[in-house]
């Protein structure tokens, strides 16, 4: 229904004059929408969602929290399974090598030079809370030089986004392979450290009687 601006009544649709006072009915013009990041050009959306790959839409929403393309800023967003997974196998999933060898690397030398070993669950909670902000640079970085490269082959750009892009699957059982042998080394420890405990201390050997002569 439209509603006319001098008597406010209710018209059709349709009606381009108000039926009760005549006025003519004026359609109230589209207010502009604030560009995402990755929607501000006919088949950019596309793109994107060809390169993140799975869960693309997620991402996508997480994305349009950084602002525009043309001033992006960081928001504070959420990544879970760059937090409860190994952060390094999260980025090596994604692609991004060099934040993965960051991430595998760091929280061993932080547990050299401090002896804590928990200071991995920093790594974790950093990651969990940038690993959407640090993925959006990099979908830009990648898709803007696929744009550049293959501009005017559509079948070469799709090569280069799956081959950039999408994950590797092969990443989630290198996974499971290390929560395994986690799994099976901490049980050896603590069923050591149970059997030790258990063990019952032992007589002492009795001294030998030595007979005088």
């Amino acid at each position: 229904m439209k509603s006319c601006a001098q008597c406010q009544q209710q018209n059709q649709e349709d009606a381009k004059f108000c039926h009760q006072c005549g006025t003519e009915l004026i359609e109230a013009p589209e207010q502009p929408s604030v560009a995402s990041p990755v929607q501000t050009s006919e088949g950019t959306g596309d793109l994107w969602r060809g390169f993140i790959g799975p869960n693309a839409d997620r991402y996508l929403e997480q994305f349009a929290k950084f602002g525009t393309e043309q001033s992006p800023r960081f928001a504070l967003t959420w990544n879970w399974p760059a937090f409860l997974f190994m952060s390094f196998l999260w980025f090596l999933y994604r692609k991004m090598y060099l934040y993965a060898a960051v991430y595998a690397i760091g929280p061993m030398i932080s547990a050299y030079f401090t002896g804590d070993v928990t200071g991995g669950i920093v790594w974790s909670i950093v990651a969990g809370a940038t690993g959407n902000y640090i993925y959006y640079w990099h979908c830009r970085e990648q898709i803007g030089a696929i744009k550049q490269q293959t501009w005017s082959d559509p079948i070469k750009r799709q090569i280069a986004l799956k081959e950039a892009g999408g994950v590797q699957p092969y990443v989630i059982w290198v996974g499971v392979a290390l929560y395994v042998l986690f799994s099976i080394t901490m049980f050896k420890m603590i069923q050591e450290g149970t059997l030790d405990g258990e063990q019952a201390p032992t007589n002492p050997a009795k001294r030998s009687s030595t007979i005088s002569t």
